[in-house]
């Protein structure tokens, strides 16, 4: 939020250049798109000078020490508590005062016309600010609905806008869960950890991939702490799948499904299944097309026996998987027929931006797989070209660097190659 905040000071008017204000302040540009992007912390020292360089009016100032602040007590509540999301520490009038801080900001923030940009909504710090030990507890059956809720801002929002939604539900829940009955545990383990899924998806497409690994991680963890070995195996598919776009190599990707193999049995179930999907697309990308295909047909035949799905955010795990796989697997091996009927049953059942655009980038794929080269970049580049600035995630764009790789060699210095080579990276770079 922070380094949000810092970019739209100064793309305010009058807008200040980015390198200009890294002279003003004796500091290398890098560095300061690294503060803008949230990679990076500006020292203390320095936020007093960058509100006056960024013509912040104090906001800057008070949103650091406010920030601090709120971390420093959540870190020291986790550090003694030894667990990873533990709650904030709120000690007696502590609580008052960050409240009272935080909507100065909003108050700042709204002043300076922050609030509504594209990811820094102020409603996330509203509903942060509402937090507190004594709010009542959400029904099991509410946070079904909070998972639904998050799942169609995940196929119709701005991923950055959902990331900032999402982390106020997990904190939340985090914090039921260590106030709640044991009866209660199990079910608040399973919500965890489909809002866990959800939000490492979310960081996948942001292309914050160090991030998205370590919400895997916690999504492991309360799937398997929840006992539900469906969801278990649901949790590492979905994993196993979004680490093929540029997270992992495939090669991890194929040990990774692999292990969950082992964890599921013999016992047929949809969560075995989806861990098949993701092997054939790892096998698919590793250029083993033949063992791509038979792992494509295995996992069919599991689906079509329509076994049991998780009972939490059923549409997320269940709808498209089987089209979705038989897209990708036989558009990369060049089989036209296949991978557009496919492409189009995909449609029919979810047809939000990011899948809508990676299948027509299929089709390009599939198109440069049987040497039409040009017309495939093509194509590419005209699907990439038509997203709008804020739906460019990281997931096209690495649905787009297939398409290139599968171009051979010896033709890659072609015109059009060369085009949407730079295309990729422009779009790359304005979404970074």
């Amino acid at each position: 939020m922070f380094g949000a905040v810092m970019r739209r000071c100064r793309e305010s008017e009058p807008k200040i250049a980015l390198r200009r204000v890294a002279a003003d302040l004796y500091i290398d540009h890098s560095n300061l798109a690294k503060w803008e992007r949230g990679e990076r912390t500006p020292p203390p020292e320095m936020v007093p000078r960058l509100d006056e360089v960024y013509g912040a009016r104090g906001i800057l100032t008070a949103l650091y020490g406010t920030l601090v602040r709120l971390n420093a007590a959540a870190e020291s509540d986790r550090l003694r508590a030894g667990r990873y999301m533990e709650n904030p520490a709120y000690r007696n009038g502590d609580d008052d005062m960050e409240r009272r801080a935080a909507l100065q900001l909003l108050a700042g923030l709204t002043g300076l016309g922050v609030l509504g940009t594209p990811g820094i909504s102020g409603e996330p710090l509203r509903r942060l600010l509402e937090l507190s030990p004594d709010q009542a507890h959400r029904a099991i059956e509410d946070w079904e609905l909070t998972c639904a809720d998050h799942l169609h801002a995940l196929r119709t929002r701005p991923p950055a806008q959902v990331a900032a939604d999402l982390l106020i539900d997990l904190l939340a829940v985090r914090r039921q869960l260590d106030a709640s009955t044991p009866e209660d545990v199990i079910e608040l383990q399973r919500v965890m950890a489909a809002l866990s899924t959800l939000h490492a998806n979310v960081l996948t497409r942001l292309g914050d991939h160090g991030a998205a690994i370590r919400w895997w991680r916690t999504a492991r963890q309360a799937a398997d702490a929840s006992g539900d070995l469906e969801l278990q195996l649901s949790v590492r598919a979905t994993e196993t799948g979004h680490g093929l776009f540029g997270q992992r190599d495939p090669a991890t990707v194929l040990r990774l499904t692999q292990n969950a193999q082992q964890i599921a049995g013999d016992h047929p179930s949809l969560g075995l299944a989806l861990v098949l999907c993701s092997e054939a697309k790892a096998l698919m990308l590793l250029g083993r097309h033949a063992e791509a295909q038979q792992t494509l047909k295995t996992f069919r035949d599991l689906v079509t026996a329509d076994p049991p799905a998780v009972s939490i955010m059923t549409g997320y795990w269940k709808y498209g998987q089987l089209p979705n796989a038989e897209n990708t697997i036989y558009a990369g091996v060049g089989n036209e027929a296949e991978a557009n009927s496919a492409g189009e049953r995909l449609l029919a059942v979810n047809s939000d931006y990011a899948t809508a655009a990676s299948v027509r980038l299929k089709g390009a794929l599939c198109t440069v797989v049987n040497g039409g080269i040009d017309q495939g970049m093509q194509l590419a580049a005209l699907v990439i070209d038509a997203l709008p600035q804020v739906y460019n995630d990281k997931i096209v764009l690495q649905t787009g660097r297939m398409v290139l790789s599968a171009v051979p060699r010896h033709q890659r210095d072609r015109p059009s190659v060369a085009e949407f080579r730079e295309m990729l990276a422009l779009e790359s770079a304005k979404s970074a």
